[in-house]
C-alpha cells in the first residue's frame, strides 16, 4: 500500500464515541477540502472505531467495501433491555443476572450461521421508510429475521456484582455483513434467561483494514468496562447540553493527509480483490469504453479467476481503472469504470 497526496484514495479513520459519521466524514472533507467522500458503514454516534472513506473516483467502490466481514469489542450490560437496545434508550424489560457460565453457552450459541432479527431502532426501510423514524412515531413492526453469520465471539473480560453474577461483559465479534451487535446482545442475553443492552461498541476490522492503521486511532479511549461505563455516562450528560461544534485540530488534518492510500494492486488485494493490468493502450481505451471484455485484454486470462471473484483493472502504469466482476457461472461483467479525470 501506497501513501499519497492523490484526491482519489482510500482512508482510515478513526471515529471517536460522541461524533456522529456524518460530522466525522465531515472532518475528512474539511481536511481534504473536497466533498466527494463515501462511507462505508456507519457507526452510532456512542460507538467508536474504524470508518473506512473512500476519497474521489474511489466513491465507487464504497459499496464493495460496506460488504466486507468486519470486527467489534463491544461492552454488554445485563438486567436491563432498551428499546433501542442500547443505553440511550428507554428500559423496557428488566430480569435477573446471568452467572459466567451461562453466559459462555449463550455466546457459544450464537456462533456461527445464525438467524438474526434486527433491532427496531435500524436503518432498514419498511415501505420505504427507516424502522427507526417508524419506531420513533410509534408504529412498531417486527422486522423478519434474516441470515447472518457470527464467525468468532470470545469473552474478554467481565464485571461481576456483589453475588458474583455478570452485570457487564466485554466481547469481541466477528461478522458477516448486516450483522447487529444490539440484537446479539439481546439474544444472548435472552438464552442467558437476563435482559441486555450495549453501553459501548469499538469497530477494530472492516475486511483486511484494521484501526490500528487510521488517522486520528491516538486520540482513541482504552476500550475496557471501567472506561466505556464512564464515557457512557459522559455522553448521556453531553446529550443533555446544547450541541457545540468541536474545532477540528490541524494535527489531525495532517494525520489525514498522511494516511490517504493510494489505490495500488496491494491495496486492492488488501480489499479481498484479484488484480490483473491491461495490455496496451488500445485495451486501456477498449476497457474505459466498456467494450466486450476479452482475456487478450488482460495481463490475466479471464478463466484463470475463479468463479464469484471481484477484479481490480490496472493500467500498464498502475492507475486503477475499474472493477469487473466473475459471477458464480463464470460470466464476466464490469462492475464500474473510473471516469476519466
Amino acid at each position: 500500500m501506497i501513501y499519497g497526496m492523490s484526491q482519489n484514495g482510500i482512508l482510515l479513520f478513526a471515529k471517536q464515541s460522541g461524533p456522529t459519521s456524518f460530522s466525522a466524514i465531515g472532518t475528512v472533507k474539511r481536511a481534504l477540502k473536497t466533498t466527494k467522500v463515501g462511507h462505508t458503514g456507519t457507526l452510532d454516534s456512542f460507538a467508536q472505531g474504524l470508518l473506512v472513506v473512500c476519497i474521489g473516483s474511489l466513491t465507487k467502490l464504497a459499496g464493495n467495501i460496506t460488504a466486507f466481514d468486519k470486527t467489534y469489542k463491544a461492552v454488554i450490560r445485563f438486567g436491563e433491555e432498551t428499546d433501542t437496545l442500547e443505553f440511550t434508550g428507554k428500559t423496557i424489560k428488566t430480569a435477573p443476572l446471568p452467572a459466567k457460565e451461562q453466559l459462555e453457552t449463550a455466546v457459544k450459541k450464537f456462533t456461527g450461521n445464525i438467524m438474526q432479527t434486527p433491532p427496531l431502532f435500524s436503518a432498514i426501510h419498511i415501505d420505504g421508510k427507516r424502522a427507526s423514524d417508524l419506531a420513533r412515531e410509534g408504529k412498531t413492526k417486527e422486522l423478519p429475521a434474516r441470515p447472518v453469520t457470527v464467525f468468532n465471539a470470545e469473552i474478554e473480560d467481565l464485571k461481576h456484582n456483589s453475588e458474583g453474577l455478570v452485570e457487564y461483559a466485554l466481547i469481541s465479534f466477528s461478522v458477516s455483513k448486516g450483522t447487529y451487535i444490539r440484537s446479539l446482545a439481546r439474544d444472548i442475553a435472552a438464552e442467558c434467561g437476563s435482559a441486555a443492552h450495549l453501553i459501548g461498541l469499538y469497530r477494530t476490522q472492516v475486511g483486511n483494514f484494521n484501526i490500528e492503521d487510521s488517522a486520528g486511532f491516538s486520540l482513541l479511549e482504552d476500550f475496557s468496562i471501567d472506561n466505556v461505563i464512564k464515557t457512557a455516562v459522559e455522553f448521556l450528560k453531553n446529550s443533555e447540553a446544547p450541541a457545540t461544534q468541536e474545532k477540528d485540530s490541524e494535527e489531525l488534518y495532517a494525520e489525514i493527509k498522511s494516511h490517504m492510500l493510494d489505490f495500488d494492486e496491494a491495496t486492492a488485494k488488501v480489499c479481498g480483490f484479484e488484480t490483473t493490468k491491461t495490455t496496451s493502450v488500445e485495451a486501456e481505451s477498449n476497457f474505459k469504453n466498456g467494450k466486450k471484455l476479452l482475456s487478450a485484454m488482460f495481463s490475466t486470462n479471464l478463466h484463470s479467476f475463479k468463479p464469484d471473484t471481484q477484479i481490480a483493472v490496472f493500467s500498464q502504469n498502475e492507475k486503477f481503472l475499474g472493477l469487473i466482476y466473475k459471477n458464480p457461472e463464470s460470466r464476466v461483467s464490469y462492475k464500474f469504470v473510473i471516469p476519466a479525470e
